[in-house]
């Protein structure tokens, strides 16, 4: 099976109304970015950081994956399929899809503050102050933070260097590192952005755009990547729309 890697951004989520960060209307305008998401921010005011992650989790208790994350679901009967997502919600895993990386952590997940390695399942509960691992230590939500290291960062890199495909969906390409993993796709590797919004794409290699929502793209793109590699139309619903021919 060709290896398929897909990178996916805030637009993957939206339609399930996960609000942005970056776009008009997202959660950068509301919170300032330093109070609620770096390291020092938590030192300065921990019921703060707090807060802005239950109400994410509450938010996210509430949606379910869209056409487009049930669509990526569709690909792996033909490709190996395996997704790099920036987003903290777990939209892919309930969609059904089966390889996921998570480089900026998980919201349903949360982490000791004396040892990263003690990670727990808490799904769509509130972490509060005083709530502790079993050390002792106070939990803190499961996410990569600004200026803190994305320690999935080598595995992404390596699944990356190892597509026949590389898609970028629903990403402004603006957050490194993970925006530079296009850079470690091979040469001979097809190359796909999705995305309906104009974005500049790193480097000098030519990548297919389709400039559409994350749903509608990623149908444009299943029936265009079964057309190329197996001379087959889609003639399946990935979701329960109308389907496609070629």
């Amino acid at each position: 099976m060709k290896k398929l890697v897909i990178l996916t951004g805030a637009g993957m989520s939206s339609e399930s109304g996960i609000r942005t960060f970056r776009d008009s209307g997202g959660l950068w305008e509301e919170y300032d970015i330093n109070e609620v998401a770096t390291p020092e921010a938590w030192r300065k005011n921990m019921d703060l950081v707090l807060r802005f992650y239950n109400e994410r989790r509450n938010q996210l208790a509430g949606c379910s994956p869209n056409a487009g994350h049930i669509g990526l679901t569709y690909l792996e009967k033909y490709f190996d399929v395996q997704i790099i997502t920036q987003n903290i919600d777990d939209l892919h895993e309930r969609a059904g899809s089966t390889k996921i990386l998570h480089l900026h952590g998980e919201l349903t997940k949360a982490r000791s503050t004396a040892n990263p390695s003690l990670i727990s399942y808490i799904g769509y509960n509130n972490i509060n102050i005083g709530d502790n691992c079993t050390k002792g230590s106070q939990l803190r939500p499961h996410i990569v933070w600004f200026g803190e290291d994305v320690p999935m960062m080598d595995e992404a890199v390596r699944l990356a260097g190892g597509a026949d495909i590389f898609v970028v969906i629903g990403s402004s390409l603006n957050v490194y590192p993970a925006a530079g993993l296009i850079y470690y796709a091979q040469d001979k590797a097809s190359l796909w952005l999705i995305d309906p919004n104009d974005v500049t794409v790193p480097g000098n290699r030519h990548v297919e755009i389709i400039k559409e929502k994350a749903s509608t793209g990623i149908a444009v793109l299943t029936e265009r990547l079964l057309k190329l590699y197996f001379n087959l139309p889609r003639t399946e619903p990935a979701s329960g729309n109308a389907p496609l021919t070629s």
